[in-house]
């Protein structure tokens, strides 16, 4: 299979760049392959909005500073500069392709979230990703030579003398795995949440772009920088943890101990407001301090009608549950949410490898540093994706598409791995990433989580030189790559930083 454009991915960063590309390049081919639904990404979950200044009473200088902020010191500032200076444009491309984003009057409403010292996120409701998505398959499947591969799951790239050539693909309906041969590749995977287990993020989320690239030999960076988000609704019945989203707490919602006490203005003086991993590292110290599985979030002081119009899917989810928002306090605790690390790219979205690209929440950027500000990553995904398409143009020439002979054994017929065997490893997985590289580390725990890790892997290794590979499998092998990847950074790194935190 040939394509100009191969996109791994089919989120917001794979979508947009996907869109920006056919409009310029009518004659060529634009393919992109996502191992589920096409719909199906961390974007869809995403509920607080897009961080873009709007209004006088804002500036660029101020939303560079939150941003500078929240990073604790490791952010690049001019990357920084460039992502918050150009959101305004891609804010309006969104809304060109059909987005639509909640008003106040005339104007956009824009909400408050933590880490943020104006009102700067634009949202619609408390569903912005899955709006945004909506809008973007829309205009995507309009677009004659954009072809969306569905259930087709990218194994490895095909790399010759530090040059990408495209990547290998198992058609997930026949087991076949197929290479794809293309002039451009974009990795545009996503996160890493699987790995954690308890996470805000859907099943796609393994860690496969970041895995595939360091098997190629691209430069990964800062995988110690594991966001928790603060305030994951807390119940043990449901299966993906439901975010209760920053905006909440923007809206005025405040955090209390199951004794009622309100304990975030003793940590910070921006009490509820201030950054995630401020938040989260609070909340781990007042559970470990009272034994308590959860604190609670308390929304009965505020206006119903303005809390239903603000978050109709925060509201349902609670009532499902038989929490009433405007009587009882809403259970939260920490959960994973975001990478802050991943694939290192250049101010152009290139990878460390020729003719490989990445954007997203697969790539370190140095936008967000040591810890992302909120609302900051659906931005970073439009700027990115941008930059990409615009150094694509201006270095565009015509060319054969390359190939060279490949290795096609993966193809020969054999049993898959038991899908008992696969959960049971994954189990195991989640459970140490969950219990030894969580919140607060030490290296004792990271070092008997790599032990684990490697035994899972050597374990998995001996199981493919019998078995077939399958998406599970390979997802396994991926997330034991991501895991560790987070596990060696973490014993590397020895100063703590915004979301990371070692204690000896």
């Amino acid at each position: 299979m040939k394509t100009h454009f191969l996109i791994i991915g089919s989120g917001i960063a794979g979508l947009s760049l996907a869109i920006q590309l056919s409009e310029k390049f009518s004659d060529k081919k634009i393919t992109i392959v996502t191992k589920s639904k096409k719909n199906e990404s961390n974007t869809r979950y995403a509920q607080g909005g897009i961080a873009v200044v709007q209004h006088i009473e804002d500036s660029f200088e101020k939303h560079i500073q939150d941003t500078l902020i929240a990073g604790d010191g490791l952010c690049d500032e001019a990357v920084v500069r460039m992502v918050v200076e150009k959101g305004p444009q891609r804010l309006q491309e969104l809304i060109l392709w059909g987005a639509q984003f909640d008003k106040n009057g005339k104007e956009l409403d824009l909400g408050m979230e933590g880490g943020h010292s104006e009102n700067r996120v634009v949202h619609a409701k408390d569903q912005t990703g899955y709006e945004i998505e909506k809008a973007l398959i829309a205009k995507a499947q309009k677009q004659k030579n954009i072809e969306i591969l569905e259930f087709h799951f990218a194994t490895d790239l095909m790399i010759k003398d530090n040059q990408c050539y495209g990547a290998k693909v198992l058609n997930e309906h026949t087991q076949n795995i197929t290479p794809y041969w293309a002039e451009h590749t974009i990795i545009a995977t996503g996160g890493i949440g699987v790995v954690y287990g308890h996470t805000t993020n859907p099943k796609v989320a393994t860690g496969d772009g970041i895995a595939m690239a360091h098997r190629a030999g691209a430069t990964i960076q800062n995988m110690e920088f594991v966001q928790f988000h603060p305030t994951a609704l807390y119940n043990k019945n449901i299966e993906r943890t439901f975010l209760i989203s920053e905006a909440v707490r923007g809206l005025g919602a405040f955090l209390r101990t199951q004794r009622g006490e309100r304990f975030m203005p003793k940590y910070d003086t921006r009490a509820d407001l201030a950054p995630r991993d401020i938040v989260s590292l609070s909340i781990y110290k007042e559970l470990k301090k009272s034994g308590n599985p959860c604190v609670y979030m308390d929304c009965t002081h505020l206006d119903m009608t303005d809390f239903k119009k603000h978050f109709p899917m925060i509201y349902d989810k609670c009532s499902e549950l038989r929490i009433d928002i405007a009587k009882d306090w809403i259970p939260v605790a920490p959960s994973q949410h975001y990478l802050c690390g991943g694939i290192a790219v250049d101010m152009h979205g290139r990878t460390s490898i020729q003719n490989l690209f990445a954007c997203g929440e697969c790539t370190q950027t140095g936008l967000h540093g040591a810890n992302r500000l909120a609302s900051n990553s659906l931005l970073e995904a439009v700027v990115y994706s941008h930059e990409i398409y615009r150094y694509i143009v201006e270095h565009y020439s015509d060319a054969e598409i390359s190939h060279f002979k490949i290795n096609d054994s993966e193809n020969t017929v054999k049993e898959n791995i038991s899908a008992e065997t696969i959960a049971g490893m994954l189990r195991q997985l989640q459970s140490t990433m969950h219990q030894k590289a969580g919140i607060v580390r030490t290296d004792e725990d990271l070092t008997i989580a790599k032990n684990k890790l490697e035994q899972l892997t050597k374990e998995l290794s001996t199981l493919h030189d019998t078995y077939a590979p399958s998406r599970a499998s390979l997802e396994l092998l991926n997330m034991l790559t991501v895991g560790m990847l987070i596990i060696e950074h973490s014993l590397q790194r020895t100063e703590n930083k915004g979301g990371f935190m070692k204690v000896n």
